[in-house]
């Protein structure tokens, strides 16, 4: 029966997507520019999502507060982008203004995600599963309420520097690329690819695939377990702050809110790739973003329920293979 549903839902979208080529009445360069548009948000779910699945992989529990890790760090990079916009240093020196801008947001974002791991999660460690996921959710509405009380709820806006203002043509059509777009992608391809060797190639990655194995054994092999959750939980804040601070740049806005829907997404994109799958993430991220950007197009539906596309998906994937598309990383003592 579930197959048969499937088999229905692929048809109606084959369906619509041959009406909607037919009547012409989208144009090549719109698909072009969804397609770019997916890419860039599927680059940033995508490190939202590495952020889900190393904490899953190596403590079965999913970290919910890790969207306002992100929203931490969009905001201490706007703070720090004004303070150095007031200085002329963006101006005179744009490249270490970015840079700056990016430490500071990625900084933040660390001290935060290490101190709701020390808080919010150490003491429960040994608690039933549940425990650990309602203190995750009491987290999230906790530091969503601090931000709207220390910020405010007025919408910060990010004011791009010259370097990254406009962009360029692609071939001389009229297909647009923003250059804070490009810096999303490229930032974004080198972190995962930093991330996945930093996993398979060195001891701290060997040590964190071992507590993910089996804690109890890594700990009686001389590895400081509690010292590796630590390192995970900061390596995953990193790369939130990192997307937060993209998405200040790309969208220009930010809110105490921000951090919800991308962070929900986000899980979203790891389950679809296999959670605790480091390429599975990075997969389901970039596939998240493609579908949430062409979906509506695709669907000929309005552009307002690329939500429902995402959750619906997600839906699909838990329905249909639960294990995630590249499949979940998990060890034999577990499953």
């Amino acid at each position: 029966m579930l197959y048969l549903i499937g088999i229905l839902a692929v048809s109606l979208i084959a369906w619509r997507l041959y009406g909607v080529l037919a009547s012409g009445k989208v144009p090549p360069t719109l698909w072009g520019f969804q397609i770019i548009n997916g890419i860039i948000l599927g680059g940033v779910y995508a490190l939202i999502a590495l952020g889900y699945t190393l904490v899953y992989g190596i403590l079965l529990m999913i970290n919910f507060a890790h969207g306002e890790v992100m929203m931490t760090g969009a905001y201490v990079g706007y703070f720090v982008l004004s303070g150095l916009t007031a200085l002329g240093i963006i101006d005179s020196l744009p490249l270490l203004g970015i840079f700056l801008v990016f430490a500071a947001g990625m900084g933040a974002s660390l001290a935060l995600g290490v101190t709701v791991e020390r808080v919010a999660y150490r003491p429960l460690r040994r608690a039933p599963r549940l425990v650990p996921l309602i203190s995750a959710i009491g987290a999230s509405i906790f530091l969503q309420n601090a931000a709207l009380r220390i910020f405010g709820p007025k919408i910060r806006v990010y004011v791009k520097p010259p370097l990254l203002k406009g962009g360029w043509n692609i071939l001389g059509t009229q297909l647009f690329v923003t250059r804070t777009g490009v810096l999303s992608v490229i930032l974004s391809i080198v972190l995962m690819i930093a991330l996945y060797l930093l996993v398979r190639r060195t001891t701290l990655g060997r040590a964190m695939r071992a507590v993910a194995e089996d804690k109890d054994t890594a700990a009686l092999m001389g590895i400081d377990v509690d010292q590796v959750i630590v390192r995970t939980f900061a390596i995953g804040s990193l790369l939130a702050g990192a997307a937060g601070v993209m998405l200040g740049f790309h969208n220009s806005q930010v809110n105490a809110t921000m951090g919800f829907i991308p962070g929900i997404k986000a899980f979203t994109a790891a389950v679809l790739g296999g959670i605790g799958n480091v390429p599975g993430a990075m997969f389901g991220g970039l596939v998240l973003g493609l579908a949430e950007s062409l979906g509506p197009t695709v669907l000929n539906i309005p552009s307002q329920y690329k939500d429902v596309i995402a959750f619906a998906l997600l839906v699909l994937v838990l329905v249909f293979r639960p294990t995630g598309l590249l499949g979940e990383v998990l060890s034999g003592k577990r499953a």
